[in-house]
């Protein structure tokens, strides 16, 4: 019974949340700029991992208690595979909080999981347009365009995080300029 009595008041609270919208994010700017400079200075990729996780717990941090249980919700269904419950419950995100980037970030993610890399790209693009310094979207975006053939723009997506974070596993995919050769 208080098991119910619970699930009743989390929906009842979440039912007010739907009705009075989401609410800003936090504002972690300061926080990344922290971190971006940090990870900067980092003297091996160990360390900068420590500074890139750090900025994961930000951004995977929602703007209030229901948006944190959808986008939850969404990682534990994406973890075991199941792509259609992490699909409704980002859709259900993304309608609610359409001002929080990792809402779109991790649906883009879910559909490239399901290899449906044009359906990536808005997503991304709305992810990156509300967080622009997001490395993890940035690099997303890189392999998206990759699998895309879209090599060139790749590329330049791929410099743009590495400037961001030069520790980026994604790294490696940069191609150096062809010298010349006569």
């Amino acid at each position: 019974m208080r098991k119910f009595l619970a699930c009743l008041i989390v929906l009842s609270s979440a039912s007010s949340a739907f009705a009075d919208g989401c609410p800003v994010a936090p504002d972690h700017t300061a926080a990344l700029d922290d971190l971006y400079a940090e990870v900067q200075r980092a003297p091996n990729e160990m360390i900068a991992r420590q500074f890139s996780n750090q900025m994961w717990d930000l951004w995977l941090e929602a703007p209030d208690e229901p948006s944190q249980m959808m986008l939850d919700a969404a990682l534990r269904a994406m973890r075991v595979g199941d792509y259609l419950r992490a699909m409704d419950r980002l859709d259900t995100l993304v309608s609610y909080c359409p001002f929080y980037p990792e809402g779109y970030n991790q649906r883009a993610f879910v559909n490239y999981l399901r290899g449906d890399y044009p359906a990536v790209l808005p997503d991304i693009d709305q992810a990156i347009d509300l967080n622009p310094r997001h490395t993890g979207a940035l690099t997303g975006k890189a392999l998206t365009l990759i699998a895309l053939g879209r090599e060139d723009e790749a590329q330049d997506v791929l410099k743009d995080a590495v400037e961001l974070n030069p520790w980026l596993g994604e790294r490696a995919l940069i191609k150096e300029p062809l010298g010349d050769e006569l």
